[in-house]
């Protein structure tokens, strides 16, 4: 037996050579085949021809047989002009603690981007959540280096078996949203290594085509012309054999960014005249012609491409695309598990859910996001779904009726009255529906007067084009535009983008204001929509905002149970102004939650919140941004139909000011430097070492049964630790447990250390009176550190504590290492 394994294992070997070779040998052939303004083409992104609402475009080779390849934003779903399935936000993928789903989710973005004619997907992003208010926390895996790097590498192996080529990004450090594209970020060489470089380090080992270098500078020097990350570190060191691209308008050189290892510029002049100029195409042509540029910088560049497209089987015979029409329900169906798979109960006092079939018939939903979904995230992780609904409309179906329904915030306002404006051409904005106005550009002047003193929520809402308010000569809101603005994740009730300002506005005083529209805003190159440019100014004035909330007050009392929708506002490019919940929705839940004890919160964010009101309700449910299946997900869970299997991926703090980041030389930065001197101490393990008592830690969340570990033990194999626990739910119901091991510090180590780490986890369903032995083999990455002295990974001697438990907090078992 052992011989004939053997003999396997050398045709193994011989047989994957073989393949190398093969692949290696149609490269070069290529290449050798390949005209300078060909090779030139290949690292410089180009308009397309048809744009089909992608993010990028690469010209191809016809006549040698390369494809035309199309790049796409997608870390949530396939982002084009048609619709495609939106799955939850990564951080609801993260918060499953589960490979197995990670590999389902890759595989929906893998046949989805080759059915919607896609090449080159621009996800997934796994920088790690350094600062709880990050404008893009719900687009990564959260703030463990180990969960990340294991559902990095689940994810890409998954989405290049279908043919779609993974991009993991943003290489490196880019933690932040704000200043991104300038933000010198300093990290010492102990926590890059050891929090922000492993899942990169997962993912070039998962085999990903492409890495996408980050906005910032690192240690002085932009990512994507960095040397020591793109060259030292991911080839060098890792291997990486695949090609780096710039993330959109981040290259700032033509020769130092190519010798450093950038191999691809974008969006080069994929956009027009938006944006900088090109640093490569005929910026690199000319740096040849002048010998600043060697042509084998070039012929390496187009190699690594090449490679990459013929790893994935881009290059030779066409590769079978699937039907979008085809894979999508069952690919709702996954999106729908994953959402309540990531699905999160914070808080269940008293067994408050599930909620009983009679519990349905005295229910009632406040909140806009139970009228008007939240789908995902803002900015390029914006997906135009398949299908929605809302949790009322899933709740109906229940119980026959809708459960009532009142807003408790007003998301729409009323239009601007004519008696508060003042304008010319016209006496309000309101044109919606029927009365919308033919494409063009418009222009409104006048004032604005309120009619008594406050607060009000000026709103901005437009359909088919772009619109911009400017009050007092002070641009206060853009909507609609294709990136950036201030459009918030819940549009209207009748799908009109929406952004809010609120502004103290005095009695009789007249402000001057000028409203801009046009028709269009889309992604460069789709010719702007035909239909009417629709457009309103509305208002919640202080009088509204208060009916809404006694509104809520008098409902809740009505009702045996409420259940308070909330939701936050996660976007690219710009990061969350505060830790609270946006808008006046701490005092709605407060004002709920003093009116019905039995006050349940479901929450809509990307990433951690503050509760004041958290000790007065009766049960929370973090839901994330669900994605399309959202509202049936939560539906499910609220009635006991499914079991919340999430887990926390990101700690929750009590005060925003707990955070590793409260510091301004953390974050933003002072002088346009961000200095990371909290070192290794980002998540959980700040918290420990400060010993601070987070609001909900890493790792938590409740279930619907109970379980109980039992048999902890730790046996050394070699250089690996082997780790079992047994696992028994012993309640009435199958639920799903999430044991986590973490490990303490070595004595012998110099340098500093957490006081636990992660270092295993396991996602198990388990059915009632059932046991699990569950076995984890630790290899000796884990248990090392990075040696500064030695620019290398060292594995501390003498016994160190091993912890399991269901939460970084919620430690039930102790052993010691040999």
């Amino acid at each position: 037996m052992k011989k004939a394994l053997s003999l396997s294992l050398a045709a193994t070997l011989l047989l994957c050579a073989s393949g190398v070779r093969a692949q290696s040998s149609r490269v070069e052939q290529l290449l050798g085949q390949l005209t300078l303004d060909e090779k030139l083409s290949f690292l410089s992104g180009s308009r397309d021809p048809r744009n089909l609402g992608q993010a990028g475009y690469l010209p191809g080779v016809p006549r040698l047989g390369i494809p035309e390849l199309r790049l796409t934003d997608g870390p949530a779903g396939i982002r084009v002009a048609r619709p495609a399935t939106a799955l939850p936000a990564p951080v609801a993928l993260a918060a499953t603690f589960s490979p197995l789903y990670a590999q389902r989710y890759g595989t929906i973005l893998g046949q989805e981007g080759r059915a919607l004619e896609q090449d080159i997907l621009l996800s997934p992003m796994t920088n790690i959540v350094r600062v709880p208010g990050g404008g893009r926390n719900f687009e990564t895996l959260g703030e463990d280096p180990l969960l990340a790097a294991q559902l990095v590498a689940a994810e890409i192996r998954a989405i290049q078996r279908e043919g779609l080529i993974a991009t993991v990004k943003h290489f490196a450090a880019n933690n932040f949203e704000r200043d991104r594209m300038s933000v010198d970020v300093q990290v010492e060489e102990q926590a890059l290594r050891e929090l922000y470089l492993p899942a990169f380090e997962a993912a070039v080992q998962a085999g990903a085509g492409s890495v996408m270098g980050s906005y910032n500078k690192l240690n002085g020097t932009f990512a994507c012309e960095n040397p020591f990350l793109l060259t030292t570190v991911l080839r060098d060191e890792w291997g990486f054999s695949g090609f780096v691209m710039s993330d959109w308008f981040a290259t700032h050189s033509t020769a130092p960014a190519l010798a450093a290892g950038l191999d691809l510029e974008m969006p080069g002049s994929g956009m027009g005249s938006f944006g900088p100029p090109s640093f490569y195409g005929a910026a690199l042509k000319k740096a040849l012609t002048d010998g600043t540029v060697p042509q084998a910088s070039v012929d390496r560049a187009v190699r690594r491409i090449l490679t990459s497209l013929d790893k994935v089987g881009l290059l030779g015979a066409t590769k079978r695309r699937s039907s979008l029409e085809s894979i999508a329900p069952e690919d709702a169906r996954i999106a729908q598990d994953i959402a309540i798979a990531g699905s999160v109960l914070l808080r269940n006092e008293r067994q408050t859910l599930p909620l009983s079939k009679s519990e349905l018939g005295s229910l009632v939903l406040i909140g806009p996001p139970a009228q008007v979904p939240i789908i995902g995230g803002g900015g390029s992780a914006a997906v135009a779904p398949l299908q929605k609904e809302s949790l009322l409309t899933a709740l109906a179906r229940r119980t026959g009726t809708a459960p009532r329904f009142v807003p408790g915030i007003d998301l729409d306002g009323v239009p601007v009255p004519a008696t508060a404006l003042r304008l010319k051409g016209a006496t309000t904005l309101n044109f919606v529906g029927k009365q919308g106005l033919k494409p063009g550009k418009y222009t409104w002047e006048g004032t604005l007067t309120a009619p008594t003193s406050g607060s009000y929520a000026l709103k901005l809402q437009a359909r088919r084009g772009t619109a911009q308010l400017v009050l007092d000569g002070k641009p206060l809101l853009s909507v609609g535009r294709f990136f950036g603005g201030n459009d918030s994740l819940l549009p209207t009730r009748e799908g009109l983008k929406n952004g809010t300002v609120v502004v103290t506005l005095s009695a009789g005083v007249a402000h001057k204001l000028s409203v801009t529209a046009e028709a269009g805003g889309g992604p460069p190159g789709i010719p702007a929509p035909k239909e009417n440019l629709e457009l309103r100014l509305a208002w919640v004035t202080p009088q509204l905002r208060a009916q809404r909330l006694a509104e809520a007050v008098a409902a809740a009392k009505r009702a045996k149970t409420a259940v308070v929708c909330a939701y936050d506002e996660g976007t690219e490019g710009k990061d969350r102004e505060s830790l609270a919940l946006p808008g006046d929705q701490d005092a709605l839940i407060a004002a709920v939650a003093a009116a019905n004890p039995r006050t349940i919160v479901v929450l809509s964010t990307g990433s951690c919140v503050t509760m004041p009101w958290l000790a007065k309700t009766a049960a929370v449910l973090e839901t994330w941004y669900p994605g399309q299946a959202g509202a049936e997900a939560t539906a499910a869970l609220l009635c006991g139909e499914a079991e919340p299997g999430g887990r926390l991926p990101i700690t929750f703090p009590q005060r925003a000011d707990d955070a590793p980041t409260a510091r301004a030389d953390r974050y933003p930065g002072v002088e346009g430097k961000a200095t990371y001197s909290e070192g290794i101490f980002v998540g959980y393990r700040h918290y420990d070492a400060q010993k601070l008592t987070p609001l909900f830690p890493f790792g938590h969340g409740l279930s619907y049964t109970q379980f109980q570990l039992s048999d902890l033990n730790v046996t050394p194999v070699k250089d690996d630790l082997l780790i079992s626990v047994r696992v028994k739910n012993t309640g009435k119901r199958t639920g799903v447990a999430v044991p986590q091991i973490y490990l303490g510090p070595a004595a012998s180590c110099p340098a500093p250390q957490a006081i636990r780490k992660l270092i295993a986890f396991q996602h198990a369903t388990i059915t009632p009176g059932d046991t699990l032995n569950l076995v984890f083999r630790v290899r000796p990455r884990e248990l090392a550190y990075w040696s500064v002295e030695k620019h290398a990974w060292v594995v501390p001697t003498g016994p160190r504590s091993v912890w399991v438990g269901f939460s970084s907090r919620d430690l039930k078992l102790e052993a010691k290492t040999p």
